[in-house]
């Protein structure tokens, strides 16, 4: 199980190796290669490698622990069901904010200081606020932000004054 479990693990970590092969001395060519089978094939092929060495039921086992445990985490900690108005509000602004800055920073963003040398800290900034964000709006936004992927969904208003 030790070992299985092992490789499941190494094998999704792969791609954290990405910059490591980018930043070596290796052919361009290599260095592509590298990077898709870290991206794309070590992955998958440490999936099937942990279920040929765990087996059906082993396997179940180790992803039926970890979706257990995550499930258990977010149960604690996840975005809940119904805010305050404030609290939405601000949520609002954080699911907001990084959306207008994406669309307008194409247009702005030579204007901003240090944005061409650092796009990649902006973007990452605007994603975690993005997701930190979700949990402010709580889950309710959750369902309404669902129901834009579901064809059938339709809005439903409260009466006005409540």
């Amino acid at each position: 199980m030790i070992f299985g479990t092992t490789v499941f693990v190494v094998g999704q970590l792969a791609p954290l190796a990405v910059p490591l092969v980018t930043r070596s001395d290796l052919a361009p060519g290599v260095k592509a290669t590298l990077t898709g089978l870290l991206l794309l094939g070590v992955p998958e092929l440490a999936i099937l490698a942990a279920v040929a060495i765990l087996g059906k039921a082993g396997f179940d086992a180790l992803v039926g622990g970890v979706k257990r445990r995550l499930g258990a985490f977010f149960k604690e900690h996840g975005p809940a069901q119904q805010v305050s108005r404030t609290r939405y509000r601000i949520g609002l602004v954080l699911f907001l904010v990084p959306v207008l800055f994406g669309w307008a920073s194409p247009y702005v963003g030579g204007h901003l200081p240090g944005y061409d040398a650092n796009r990649l800290w902006y973007a990452a900034t605007g994603d975690v606020i993005m997701v930190v964000s979700l949990f402010v709006l709580g889950g309710a936004f959750w369902d309404k932000l669902r129901s834009l992927f579901v064809h059938r969904a339709t809005a439903t208003f409260p009466a006005v004054g409540s």
